[in-house]
């Protein structure tokens, strides 16, 4: 496995747009970031049904909607002064270092 060398651009918090697979075209929040595996989970992108077993005797089984983590590349940050989807850059602004939008310059 790789090491996570890379600079995640994307964080826990930020609004992403995706830009490739079944989900193409949808927005939501990321909830979580893994950065060893370059992979992101967002609210209600992605989602799987997993069949679960009756714990209990009587019980019915049932089916759950999960979701799963997917690469971060399928995935493009939306900048919240232009509102649209766009790569990251990032700039020292005297000691601080800071993300900014590549379409409209602004720090996110």
């Amino acid at each position: 496995m790789r090491s996570a060398s890379n600079k995640m651009n994307i964080k826990k918090g930020d609004t992403i747009k995706i830009i490739a697979g079944k989900d193409r075209g949808k927005t939501g929040k990321v909830l979580t970031v893994f950065p060893e595996r370059n992979r992101i989970a967002v609210e209600g992108i992605n989602l799987y049904k997993k069949h679960s077993r009756p714990k209990r005797q009587g019980e019915k089984g049932e089916i759950v909607e999960i979701m799963r983590p997917f690469h971060i590349s399928n995935a493009q940050l939306v900048c919240q002064n232009c509102g649209q989807a766009t790569r990251v850059g990032r700039r020292e602004e005297g000691a601080v270092k800071i993300r900014y939008c590549k379409k409209c310059k602004l720090a996110i």
